[in-house]
């Protein structure tokens, strides 16, 4: 059986629809979403799903070994960052090399890095008259959004679109092609 860690920040829109994705298929585990947010919706989403969801703070994650031993309890196979926004630490990078993926809703390079996420990086690319965007999935290394690219998938941006036009289409984007990468890399 395949172990899955996902991280998230908000809503949890992406969470769930990984855990509905791989809902009955017994070769995958989802066994814990850890959070950085105490309020985070993403969490209530885990009680009604019925997944253990953990909170951790700033200093559980950059200061101490915390969330590294919560991560090498649980043994993953993979760790998915769903909307999730602080960078990851080195200590973690270095000890799931290859093991820890992201999806950004551009096309990386565009629009990427610190402070680049959510509704941000829509308004950037329609503010840039941008013809196309998309979702990068990528692997995690010591930088924002620079890690080595899995899979992108563009959709086209028309002139007439807003920034919350363009959110509609990045976000069908994620529902359908991240669960699917993410059982791809698992070999499920």
């Amino acid at each position: 059986m395949k172990n899955i860690v996902l991280f998230a920040s908000g809503s949890g829109s992406n969470v769930e629809n990984i855990v509905e994705y791989f809902q009955g298929n017994p070769e995958v585990h989802i066994s814990a979403v850890l959070s950085n947010k105490t309020q985070a919706k993403v969490l209530d989403r885990c009680n009604r799903l019925k997944i253990n969801g953990l909170y951790f703070n700033r200093n559980a994650f950059y200061e101490t070994d915390c969330v590294l031993n919560i991560l090498k309890s649980l043994k993953p196979d993979l760790i998915v960052l769903a909307g999730f926004l602080w960078k990851v630490p080195e200590n973690l990078v270095a000890n799931f090399p290859d093991k820890i993926v992201n999806i950004h809703p551009a096309l990386l390079p565009k629009y990427g890095g610190k402070g680049m996420y959510g509704n941000k990086v829509h308004e950037a690319v329609r503010a840039n008259n941008e013809t196309e965007t998309g979702i990068t999935i990528h692997y995690i290394n010591e930088n924002y959004d620079e890690g080595a690219v899995i899979r992108q998938v563009k959709t086209a941006v028309s002139s007439e679109d807003s920034s919350d036009d363009i959110a509609k289409k990045v976000h069908a984007l994620e529902y359908e092609y991240f669960p699917k990468v993410i059982a791809q890399l698992l070999e499920v």
